[in-house]
């Protein structure tokens, strides 16, 4: 597994989190994470960055372990984090948002300007443009694409359709299938549970902090009782 954790507890202050959490993600795989607003998704994906560290349990990257770390040290191993409020530099144009994200140490994997332009070919077409005059599909874009010049292994996802027109939804969700043929691993969360379930191999669930479910995506679709039990979806 590239990605492998186990029984993390994370707290807020005094106040308890996440429960013993253990989830997976293998080279090449994508897995999403769903449950209701408040199950504890995105402290999840805080954890393994080390953005809300863990107190508990363990954070193993590539075989190594990479919970106690600083949150610049795990993102520069190549785990990239596309986050839900998408965080792009206002002030900076589209390219200087890419070249920010640029890590030379990933070359390898083959993602500089010219690849992302040819995946993203709208964000070529304004390049000269500031983050701030960005609609707020064009920002998603470009979250995903500043990740990808870290050249990751890993992408952790947070909400990439929240808020987002149905149009702009499609072109994040072919974005997304894109990376899946270049076999970067992603662990997605998503509200929209038949686009995450479409996209991933695997499915974990979770319910105010505890995982309750963990099924083959396929199967779980498959399912409208368990649809609606888990994610009051039909």
């Amino acid at each position: 597994m590239l990605l492998s954790v186990k029984e993390i507890n994370t707290f807020y202050g005094l106040a308890h989190i996440l429960y013993d959490i253990s989830l997976s993600v293998g080279e090449g795989e994508t897995v999403c994470l769903l449950g209701r607003n408040g199950a504890g998704k995105t402290t999840t994906i805080r954890s393994i960055l080390g953005l809300t560290p863990p107190t508990s349990g363990t954070i193993m990257y590539k075989g190594e372990p990479i919970h106690g770390l600083r949150n610049y040290i795990i993102a520069n191993k190549g785990i990239g984090y596309v986050p839900a409020e998408r965080r792009i530099f206002p002030n900076l144009t589209v390219e200087q948002n890419l070249i920010v994200g640029f890590r030379e140490a990933g070359k390898q994997r083959g993602w500089d300007m010219e690849k992302v332009y040819s995946h993203f070919p709208s964000l070529s077409s304004m390049k000269k443009r500031k983050g701030w005059n960005l609609s707020g599909g064009e920002q998603q874009m470009l979250a995903i694409a500043r990740t990808l010049m870290l050249n990751p292994a890993l992408v952790l996802v947070d909400e990439p359709t929240e808020g987002l027109a149905p149009l702009i939804v499609r072109e994040v969700v072919k974005i997304l299938e894109e990376l899946r043929k270049e076999k970067i691993s992603i662990l997605l969360v998503e509200q929209n549970a038949h686009i995450a379930l479409n996209l991933s191999s695997r499915c974990y669930a979770l319910s105010d902090g505890h995982l309750i479910y963990e099924r083959a995506s396929k199967e779980i679709s498959k399912d409208q009782e368990l649809m609606k039990k888990l994610f009051g979806v039909f």
